[in-house]
């Protein structure tokens, strides 16, 4: 697979936004640090939160790598699910799923492979609970399909 990160060449949304945290944060790059929540996505505390990336063209991706905040709130991260697809049916919420997050603890970075699942986008998404959704890194790695 490529050792590109794909998702900086993308845009991000979300339903809505906590303070400052746009979702465009969570492909910018940096990796959150220590008193850097600036560089974080957080949706607004809403039923079912999710974030979407629109990586512009289909790709195979092999890894979706995913860092949580530093600061103690993996609750926020933990449990949501990955989705990849080409379809926008229920803001793309309904792609299939490549993981489930888990063990998320302050600031860590967990890797997750897809297995070369084809999509254009991919959505993160705390399905059926009411919740902030915290993203302080989403890498894609892929290779473009032609």
């Amino acid at each position: 697979m490529c050792t590109e990160n794909v998702a900086r060449r993308g845009t991000a949304i979300q339903p809505s936004t906590y303070s400052t945290f746009v979702a465009q944060n969570a492909i910018d790059g940096k990796r959150y640090g220590s008193g850097e929540a600036a560089y974080c996505s957080i949706t607004g505390s809403v039923l079912s939160p999710w974030w979407r990336l629109d990586l512009q063209y289909i790709y195979e991706i092999g890894t979706v790598i995913i860092t949580d905040r530093s600061d103690g709130l993996p609750d926020q991260t933990n449990g949501a699910e990955i989705r990849i697809g080409n379809s926008l049916e229920n803001k793309g919420n309904n792609n299939t799923r490549c993981a489930i997050t888990s063990g998320f603890l302050r600031g860590q970075t967990i890797s997750y492979s897809c297995n070369g699942m084809e999509g254009r986008y991919v959505n993160v998404v705390m399905t059926g609970r009411t919740s902030h959704l915290s993203l302080c890194e989403v890498e894609v790695y892929g290779k473009r399909n032609f």
